[in-house]
């Protein structure tokens, strides 16, 4: 089984629904309980990083994270579940955020002709063999919809960056904890190909 995290923002649906067309069960739920139960966790977002962070808290929702993740099973965190797991966001002023992985989150310089929010198909180039990405070619394509992106501290957490006006960070790799900027959900076959390879890990353990 896996939880679909339900913090009450994010495209819970879609992502539920692509865990499902790869032939996994799920549950969405944001019981700590339900949630420490599970083989894997997906932490979806859609919305402000400070008004998420205040709804993991408000559910009781950090600590359960943690003890999650402590626990050696997997987790993916898609688009703002990507920059949750970082220690600050510099949106609407400094923001904590989870600080599984340091670093910042930091929106899109202002650069003639470059449109902010970051929103549509772009390439993914790899840095590393991150699991997920283990029958994904370099250069593939993946939908995108945000204004900011992740600049980790240690780089050797960086499994792909992407090019939009710079160099971004666009999915992470560090242990169990797996994310990406673009949304697998919204990316057709590709993008299924990386919720199955994550449902395989939960099953197996990572």
């Amino acid at each position: 089984m896996i939880a679909v995290v339900d913090y009450g923002m994010g495209n819970l649906r879609s992502v539920d629904k692509g865990l499902q067309k790869v032939g996994r069960k799920t549950l969405v739920t944001r019981n700590p309980e339900e949630i420490l139960e599970c083989q894997g966790v997906v932490l979806p977002g859609v919305g402000a990083f400070k008004d998420c962070m205040r709804n993991l808290k408000k559910y009781g929702l950090v600590d359960c994270l943690y003890r999650f993740i402590e626990s050696g099973r997997p987790l993916l965190g898609i688009c703002l579940g990507l920059q949750l797991l970082f220690t600050e966001s510099e949106e609407f002023g400094r923001q904590k955020g989870l600080n599984l992985i340091r670093g910042r989150v930091t929106r899109f310089p202002l650069l003639k002709g470059l449109k902010v929010p970051h929103m549509g198909w772009n390439t993914i180039k790899k840095r590393k063999e991150s699991p997920l990405f283990s029958s994904i070619k370099d250069g593939s394509y993946f939908y995108f919809v945000h204004s900011y992106y992740v600049i980790p501290e240690d780089e050797d957490v960086i499994a792909t960056t992407t090019h939009h006006g710079v160099e971004f960070t666009s999915s992470v790799w560090k242990e169990n904890i797996f994310a990406c900027q673009f949304h697998p959900e919204k990316s057709q076959k590709l993008g299924l190909e990386i919720l199955k390879k994550f449902g395989e890990l939960s099953e197996k353990g990572c």
